[in-house]
């Protein structure tokens, strides 16, 4: 292994598997939520955008349901 690369010779490509992966959509959300959940990724050091990502997967893998 070299100890170091050059990165900038390296030709990139896209990952293959990344449609499959996620699919862009257009929710209307609530103002309040978006805030909320800004304030929280702020936080995480994450984007509100990957935090509600986690929190509906979360909501997936436990079959929470909606409770009114």
């Amino acid at each position: 292994m070299k100890p170091e690369y050059n990165l900038a010779d390296m030709k990139s490509r896209p990952n293959p598997f990344a449609r499959q992966l996620k699919q862009k959509v257009i929710l209307p959300l609530g103002i309040d939520v978006i805030e909320y959940f800004e304030e929280r990724a702020q936080e995480k050091g994450i984007s509100y955008q990957e935090l509600i990502n986690l929190y509906l997967q979360d909501c997936v893998l436990s079959k929470r349901e909606l409770s009114f």
